[in-house]
């Protein structure tokens, strides 16, 4: 309850009841797409700041390492659950989608746990960075299987596929292309290079930096919540009609991934406030960078789909109600 009285969270619930009334209110896209960039390195040079004290220690790579592993799993969990209701290539968009991390869901984390005075590192920012990239790449290698399977096929039945009229499969995505794309994009370029300017300026980074990254971030991310609530009303439509079992997957998913994030940090023995975000970042969706993405990469995914799911459904629950059961249950048992 505390969490909803919250100013950041009541403007993401204003922004969801102007959209569902259908209001005219809106965000400019430039204006959003700036509180969005700003939002990435306040929270870049919060990290950088944070790491010139505690440095790159063990712990670090620990978690770092941790991250790395609910990456790589669950969008194969995601992927080889889902296929069993959707095409593959609406799987492999799914769990793309659900494998990645959404940042806006990271930030308001790193606002709570900071309100409640719950210690986490700096290095958790990095974590985030590690973790949107490598289900990116995974969707892509599952897709170009299935082309290639598929392109056979077609060709064996009816005498050809000239004989069906139909174009030919699409080919592969090559793997670099994608891997460039994942790396140099400009928001994660802009976490990680304000994560190094902070690491690198220290305390007196953080003095000069402290009305930018400090005093103002509580403001813009109400107003980006905002925005977000405004999206996430205007985007649910997307998701009815679709299979009771994707809705249950953007509800309860989230959650089975936050507790595979619990186990390991149990086992890792992370503190607190570490496994508290990284059961964050594991029950996270993007909408942004990995939508954008598979836009180009699998045209046959049904952008409906995995955009309607994560924005509509997964990303209101974290934000109202994911953030503070995962802090809880991670102070449970590693506080």
């Amino acid at each position: 309850m505390q969490n909803l009285l919250d100013p950041a969270i009541l403007f993401f619930v204003f922004g969801v009841l102007a959209g569902a009334l259908k209001s005219n209110l809106e965000i400019p896209p430039a204006i959003s797409r700036f509180l969005s960039l700003y939002l990435l390195m306040a929270l870049g040079l919060k990290g950088g700041f944070a790491l010139s004290h505690s440095g790159l220690t063990v712990g670090v790579g620990v978690s770092l390492a941790a991250a790395m592993t609910l990456a790589i799993c669950i969008p194969l969990i995601g992927y080889w659950f889902l296929r069993r209701f959707v095409s593959g290539f609406d799987a492999a968009a799914v769990a793309a989608t659900y494998g990645s991390v959404s940042a806006v869901t990271f930030v308001t984390a790193v606002q709570y746990l900071e309100n409640q005075q719950i210690p986490f590192g700096g290095h958790m920012a990095a974590a985030m960075a590690l973790m949107e990239s490598p289900a990116i790449i995974m969707a892509v290698v599952f897709a170009n299987a299935l082309r290639r399977k598929s392109a056979p096929e077609m060709l064996n039945v009816g005498g050809g596929v000239g004989a069906l009229g139909d174009p030919p499969a699409r080919s592969g995505v090559p793997i670099g292309k994608i891997l460039h794309e994942s790396f140099t994009d400009g928001a994660q370029l802009l976490l990680l290079g304000a994560m190094v300017v902070g690491l690198i300026t220290g305390d007196a980074g953080k003095a000069a930096m402290q009305p930018f990254s400090g005093d103002l971030f509580k403001g813009m991310l109400s107003f980006f919540l905002l925005d977000m609530g405004l999206m996430a009303a205007r985007n649910l439509p997307q998701a009815r009609g679709k299979s009771p079992v994707l809705i249950a997957y953007a509800a309860l998913g989230p959650i089975a991934h936050a507790s595979l994030a619990l186990g390991l940090s149990v086992l890792l023995k992370l503190p607190a406030g570490d496994a508290a975000l990284l059961m964050v970042l594991a029950a996270s969706a993007s909408y942004i960078a990995v939508p954008a993405v598979l836009r180009h990469a699998l045209p046959e995914a049904n952008p409906s789909l995995y955009f309607g799911l994560s924005l509509g459904v997964t990303f209101p629950l974290n934000i109202l109600l994911g953030i503070p059961l995962y802090t809880f249950v991670a102070m449970h048992f590693l506080g």
